[in-house]
């Protein structure tokens, strides 16, 4: 047997843990199942009813267990952790994730999955009691009001200064998005952003030349 050999069995020997029970991994991913439903349930408690999917979480608190099922795997030979290189190398998830906290709570969850496996349960605790208060308490604060989108239809372009001076008065931001000319009419949409809605609309739409005025809320980034 030459060096190559002998320290080839040694790696393998070094990688190879042979005190993996059964009594070990039942703890581990018990532990890990109890930490995966804490994740579940701060996912449902700050995800807006109209945004949220059982699915989604469900899968969530699985990936954790399934993540930690893997470490383990790995951590007993190493053969086992080359094989499973390979075929985590061929899967192609194509599923987009369309919400930024999405990817966040599965990121956290793949972190407990790993921290259990590697036997650091204490780290993958105090990892999701921190990450439970910043999400919390950043969800919890004040942001500013989103801008709204004032539509108009006007008899004339003519018309345009006087209207928008109206606007600059009532509102206390706004900027021309759009200005659509035709031979008949003129479009207007501004961004606006106000606190009396109802009466900027009252007081635009009993201008003259002005055929109609619609204020849209929208889901966009809030202008500062």
């Amino acid at each position: 047997m030459n060096a190559v050999d002998l320290f080839m069995n040694n790696l393998i020997s070094n990688y190879t843990s042979g005190d993996v029970s059964v009594t070990y991994v039942a703890a581990i991913l018990t532990i890990t199942c109890g930490i995966a439903c804490y994740i579940f349930a701060v996912y449902r408690m700050v995800t807006p009813k109209t945004f949220y999917s059982k699915n989604f979480n469900i899968s969530i608190a699985v990936t954790a267990v399934i993540t930690a099922a893997i470490i383990i795997a790995v951590q007993s030979s190493i053969v086992i952790s080359l094989g499973m290189v390979g075929a985590l190398s061929i899967v192609r998830f194509r599923t987009a994730v369309k919400e930024p906290m999405d990817l966040c709570f599965l990121f956290w969850s793949i972190a407990a999955g790993i921290c259990c496996g590697a036997r650091m349960t204490e780290v993958a605790c105090i990892l999701s009691a921190i990450l439970t208060i910043l999400v919390i308490v950043l969800d919890r604060l004040p942001v500013g009001k989103a801008s709204m989108i004032l539509i108009a239809n006007l008899r004339n372009i003519k018309m345009e200064p006087d209207f928008v001076r109206t606007v600059e008065k009532h509102c206390r931001h706004y900027k021309v998005k759009s200005r659509n000319i035709t031979a008949e009419n003129c479009n207007l949409v501004i961004e606006v952003r106000v606190k009396q809605e109802y009466e900027l609309v009252e007081k635009l739409s009993g201008m003259d030349g002005v055929v109609n005025v619609s204020l849209v809320s929208h889901d966009g980034e809030v202008t500062f």
